[in-house]
């Protein structure tokens, strides 16, 4: 026979919530040391370093209103245990695999990493209150203070490509409109205005996720300290996004003023008034979180917060079992040393790969293309452009190399610079082909299959983009980054091999396949790099 907590008296209270408490408090320690860099050096997360002490203060704030919801009990407090322990060691199981090819400061890990923190003390809440009251009681505090982790965890990068994007354009097209109703001249090229004397570009930073994400953490912090009223609530966290978005709008087209006026933006305007910007909205939102608060407490007075009642054994038990389980995933985890190593051997001379050029053909030296260095975490890149007056009209063919060598990147590092991804940064539009991959020959030989894309640059310039992704001198197929599952699946199949060298071949020209693949520079390119694996 178990001994009830009541009969016993000590040794549950004492043992296993003492565990509970001591591991959640080195994991959520673990979580923040994670995230620091990012809180750090990541402006759209700064305001995470106010995440622990808002925590904090969001405890206290639950203790000290008590229970606003009834706590679960029994069975349904076990099964409530035991559901979100489950996801969280799945969502930590899978965070591991994903830094086992992204590494743990990828956005996709510490998202993974944080929803399981998130899932833990989600059970843990459950585990500790009790009917009327608990070690935590049930209520709104407690539970924003639990979820606003997931605002401080870096945005998982196709979630954050999209919405900015969506952003950006939104924000470009809405200062356009704003320009022509004080009659200024602007002609809007994607997320870039060009006005009579200058360029404004709505970049990632500008186009308003930073203030968005800031203003949600706000709004919830401030309708779980200033509001007890549930309309109110939600009425503060549902004028978070409006806010947001208008305040961002302001500031772009004060900016956009200023430069059309002939006032340099970059750097001091540029920050001064983003972080103005932040300062105003958090600001705005306090005093009306302190009006929709007015006159909560009347006649209604705040409990006072009375011991603690004891917590339930099997939910006890089912949250230790957990968080061992946990435990023993982290130190698999940090045995295994899941991130890249060091770079290891030298890397191949990738110009001299590049045919020289072609009678008939001019050959546009690309040395530009070194700016791309610290992105793609290499500086082994060429490129070089052949151009030919054809019949039909001009023909251009563009060849880019890369190569990382043993350790320096994962491979769905790599697989985040396909032009696919790159590109629509820069005006270029994805049109959907029949067929994404391409069986192709050249010189006599079929190659390994290709991943095909065509795209236009603003719908007028068309390019047939055709490229390879080679893993210790073999093609590997592509997987979208960007999509959870696929990117498991690079995890499960690649993560824990030994690192090795890494080649990313790609070739662009305005014309088919079928034009180019007899052009001298083709073959040439082709016979170099058989050697390579390709």
């Amino acid at each position: 026979m178990i001994p009830d907590v009541n009969q016993t008296g000590t040794s549950l209270p004492r043992i296993l919530p003492g565990f509970n408490l001591a591991v959640l408090g080195l994991g959520a320690a673990g979580v923040c040391a994670l995230l620091w860099p990012q809180w750090l050096g990541n402006p759209d997360l700064a305001h995470g370093l106010f995440m622990p002490v808002a925590f904090l203060l969001l405890l206290h704030e639950s203790r000290r209103r008590g229970a606003s919801f009834r706590a679960p009990s029994g069975i349904a407090q076990a099964v409530l245990v035991a559901a979100p322990a489950a996801a969280s060691l799945a969502a930590f199981a899978a965070a591991g695999l994903f830094a086992s090819v992204l590494g743990w400061s990828h956005s996709v890990s510490l998202f993974l990493l944080t929803s399981s923190l998130v899932l833990m003390l989600g059970a843990a809440l459950v585990a500790f209150s009790r009917p009327g009251g608990g070690v935590v009681p049930f209520n709104w505090s407690a539970l924003v203070a639990i979820g606003l982790w997931l605002l401080c965890a870096p945005i998982p990068s196709g979630t954050y490509a999209r919405v900015t994007i969506a952003l950006q354009l939104w924000v470009s097209s809405t200062v356009m409109a704003a320009l022509h109703l004080l009659g200024i001249a602007a002609v809007r090229h994607g997320n870039v205005i060009e006005l009579a004397n200058a360029l404004v570009g709505i970049e990632e930073a500008c186009s308003g996720i930073r203030s968005l994400v800031s203003c949600i953490f706000a709004g919830l912090f401030f309708s779980a300290t200033l509001v007890r009223r549930p309309r109110a609530r939600i009425l503060i966290v549902a004028l978070s996004v409006p806010l947001a978005l208008v305040m961002n709008f302001l500031r772009s087209l004060a900016l956009t003023l200023m430069a059309n006026s002939g006032i340099r933006i970059a750097e001091a305007w540029h920050d001064t008034t983003g972080y103005a910007v932040l300062g105003a909205t958090a600001a705005i939102l306090g005093c009306l979180a302190l009006l929709a608060g007015r006159g909560d407490g009347a006649g209604r007075p705040v409990p006072a917060a009375g011991p603690a009642a004891p917590a339930g054994a099997a939910p006890q038990r089912i949250l230790a079992t957990a968080l061992a389980l946990g435990a023993c995933l982290g130190a698999f985890f940090l045995s295994h040393g899941l991130s890249p190593g060091p770079a290891e051997g030298p890397a191949p001379d990738l110009m001299a790969l590049l045919p020289a050029g072609a009678p008939g053909w001019r050959t546009i030296e690309n040395p530009g293309v070194e700016v791309f260095a610290g992105a793609l975490h290499t500086t082994s890149l060429a490129q070089r452009t052949y151009v030919e007056d054809g019949p039909g009209g001009e023909v251009g063919i563009i060849i880019y190399l890369a190569y990382w060598p043993a350790g320096r990147v994962s491979v769905s590092t790599v697989d985040l610079h396909t032009p696919d991804m790159c590109w629509p940064g820069a005006g270029w539009v994805v049109e959907p082909v029949p067929r994404e991959t391409a069986a192709l020959a050249v010189g006599g030989r079929t190659l390994p299959e290709a991943e095909y894309r065509f795209l236009r640059y603003e719908g007028v310039y068309p390019q047939h983009v055709w490229f390879w992704h080679l893993l210790g001198g073999r093609p590997i197929s592509y997987r979208n980054p960007y999509s959870p599952r696929q990117l498991l699946a690079t995890a499960l199949r690649y993560g824990f091999r030994r690192k090795t060298d890494q080649l990313f071949v790609r070739i662009s020209s305005n014309r088919p396949w079928t034009e180019i693949a007899g052009e001298p520079v083709v073959v040439g390119l082709f016979r170099g790099l058989e050697r390579m694996g390709l």
